[in-house]
């Protein structure tokens, strides 16, 4: 027999018997599920994990993942890109899972057929009040409203046209209601109420931006913003999910966060997210910066031109203004934002968008960020507890939605293999302001359905197996 024969024989026969297509081996798995922190052994087999065992496992493909932390891969319900070739940043970061949940989509089948066969990890979005508005009312804004639809009340055509809109989006498999109230002022309290009668009947979650609620916000108005919502969730029986409570709070923070507990434990449905930053990121041409150009001269300094990386004065935010654009908003503390990220509450999610020279660094490092800054650095939350902020907790949040999303977040024999595995010693975000498109260090391998987009430290850029994360479509309620 020949040489080469002999040895294709031997490659054939291990093939055949690899139990698994891939294993990682000799993990510290940390699934905040089962609260599992124990080396194992994880066998994957046809995108779904078929073994989480105390022995070593064969396969296709071994990792010896010694020293490293397996995690469920992480879930992330604030994200704004638009474009899929952000995926390297966001899988660098361990993220899994992308989804537009606050502002969401006028367009949903648009929005999976724009990522079908294109994205390296899974995607959805909401159906969105805003966006929806702004077709109805014909507000020339270009991701949040400029015009009519931010600053007028709707006419009863015009709120009638809105709900049979966003109503189609959520039948056709829309993730959530999303409800940028700080984006379109002009809304009456009762058009926001009618949103989350609307998603009582589907079953979906509202992520909302509160009214009144920015870095830029003066005043009491944040917290008629916070009660606002939380009464309309008590009124209708609706879950609520108030996005970055960091940034919509800002020296109100602990308050937000006490008042959400008590709804809580009085029987309401409401849930909240930070990011780990101590500026936000948002248009300057969008309503939050109506009446700015008065305040004292103090203020503009503490607004960043993305475009240019400078700081604003009163004729540079006028001139912007009217260009329209992105800017950073460098107005909170890390006291504040330290608060709401290690609240027991609180799960992680970026708010970022896509990764571009100029942006905000929480679009590449919020998830290394917290491993390295806040576990190990600080110390100041549990590695356990952070990977549930950042996997199991999201999962929960979509799971009556989508119960798809019963799959993702956990470690165990059934579940989806969407994992994170990373060296603990060693991750951290390398994003800054100045540097924004600086990936990650620490993630060694990410897969998502079983498919590495991240193998020995690197993305794998021609892997596509991101999957659309959509509800079931449904028929009129």
């Amino acid at each position: 027999m020949s040489i080469v024969r002999s040895v294709c024989l031997i490659l054939c026969a291990r093939a055949a018997s690899a139990q698994f297509d891939i294993a990682i081996n000799n993990a510290r798995v940390v699934d905040p599920e089962s609260r599992l922190d124990a080396v194992r052994h994880l066998g994957i087999r046809d995108g779904k994990i078929a073994a989480v065992s105390q022995q070593p496992l064969r396969a296709r493909l071994v990792i010896d993942a010694t020293g490293l932390v397996a995690a469920p891969g992480f879930i992330d319900l604030h994200w704004h890109g638009q474009d899929p070739a952000s995926d390297p940043w966001e899988a660098m970061d361990g993220v899994t899972s992308s989804l537009e949940l606050e502002i969401g989509t006028a367009d949903i089948d648009g929005y999976y057929k724009a990522r079908e066969g294109r994205s390296m990890i899974h995607h959805g979005a909401a159906a969105g009040h805003a966006p929806v508005r702004m077709k109805v009312m014909n507000d020339p804004g270009r991701f949040v409203p400029s015009g009519p639809a931010a600053s007028r009340a709707a006419s009863p055509e015009e709120e009638t046209e809105i709900r049979r809109r966003v109503e189609a989006e959520l039948k056709k498999g829309a993730v959530a209601v999303g409800i940028g109230v700080a984006y379109t002022p002009g809304a009456a309290p009762f058009e926001i109420v009618d949103m989350f009668r609307i998603a009582k009947r589907f079953d979906a979650p509202v992520h909302t931006h509160i009214r009144f609620a920015s870095s830029v916000a003066t005043g009491h108005g944040r917290q008629h913003g916070l009660l606002e919502v939380i009464a309309a969730a008590a009124a209708t029986g609706a879950s609520l999910q108030v996005v970055h409570v960091n940034s919509s709070g800002q020296g109100d923070t602990a308050a937000f966060l006490k008042i959400i507990e008590e709804a809580r434990a009085r029987g309401i449905d409401v849930t909240t997210e930070a990011y780990p930053y101590t500026a936000g990121a948002t248009s300057i041409d969008s309503a939050i910066f109506d009446g700015a150009e008065s305040r004292e001269d103090s203020f503009f300094p503490l607004i960043q031109w993305i475009a240019t990386g400078e700081r604003l004065t009163r004729e540079t935010f006028r001139k912007y203004r009217k260009q329209g654009g992105t800017v950073i908003l460098h107005t909170n503390t890390e006291e504040r934002v330290d608060l709401a990220v290690t609240h027991p509450l609180t799960m992680i999610a970026s708010d970022g968008f896509d990764v571009r020279e100029q942006g905000h660094p929480r679009s590449a490092g919020t998830y290394a960020k917290i491993l390295g800054r806040y576990v190990r650095e600080k110390q100041s939350m549990s590695l356990m507890d952070a990977i549930r902020k950042m996997s199991l907790m999201p999962a929960q949040r979509l799971e009556m939605r989508v119960p798809a999303m019963r799959y993702k977040g956990r470690i165990r024999v059934g579940a989806d293999a969407d994992l994170a595995v990373f060296d603990p010693a060693r991750v951290i975000d390398r994003s800054t302001y100045e540097r924004p498109m600086q990936y990650s260090e620490g993630m060694r391998w990410v897969l998502v359905n079983g498919t590495p987009v991240v193998a020995d430290g690197k993305p794998v850029t021609s892997a596509f197996p991101g999957r659309a994360i959509r509800a079931p479509s449904s028929s009129d309620r």
